[in-house]
C-alpha cells in the first residue's frame, strides 16, 4: 500500500469508491457531477491538502482537508475521511487518519477539526482516535427556504 499526497487527477480515481460509499452505505443522492465537485472544491482550495491511499492500481481510500490559519495557531480542518466499504474494519482507515495527523503537524499545524455525524458508529471511530466533542463550539445552520 501507498499513501501519497492526493491531486485534482486524482478525482476520477476516487469518484466510484465515493459514489459507492455515500449512496450505498449512507443513503446519498450523490451523482458523478455533484460528487466531483465536492471533491473538486476542497482539493482546489488554498492550503488544501489531502492523501489517497492505494493498492497498486485500487483506492483503498482518502482524506482530505485544508489548513486554516487563526490568530495565534493554524489547524488542520479535516473535511472527509473515505474508506471503500469492503476494506473498512481492517484498521486502515485507523492508520490513514494517523498519517494525516502526522503529516499535518510537520506542516505547523497545532490541531485537526472535523464535523462528524453524531452517531454511535462515528463516535467510536473518533473516540478511538483521541478525537472529543468541543465544550466551546456549536455548530449552527439556517436552512433557507
Amino acid at each position: 500500500m501507498e499513501v501519497r499526497e492526493m491531486k485534482l487527477s486524482d478525482i476520477k480515481a476516487v469518484l466510484p469508491m465515493y459514489l459507492a460509499y455515500y449512496n450505498d452505505q449512507e443513503d446519498g443522492c450523490w451523482t458523478e457531477e455533484s460528487a466531483g465537485k465536492r471533491i473538486h472544491q476542497v482539493l482546489s482550495m488554498e492550503d488544501s491538502y489531502s492523501l489517497i491511499l492505494e493498492d497498486g492500481n485500487l483506492v483503498l481510500g482518502f482524506v482530505m482537508g485544508y489548513f486554516k490559519q487563526y490568530d495565534d495557531i493554524v489547524g488542520y480542518t479535516l473535511e472527509e475521511i473515505v474508506i471503500a466499504f469492503e476494506h473498512q474494519n481492517k484498521g486502515i482507515g485507523s492508520a490513514l487518519l494517523q498519517e494525516i495527523e502526522r503529516q499535518v503537524r510537520e506542516r505547523g499545524a497545532s490541531c485537526v477539526e472535523l464535523q462528524a455525524v453524531l452517531d454511535e458508529r462515528h463516535e467510536r471511530y473518533y473516540g478511538k482516535a483521541g478525537y472529543r466533542n468541543a465544550s466551546n463550539f456549536v455548530m449552527k445552520v439556517k436552512w433557507l427556504s
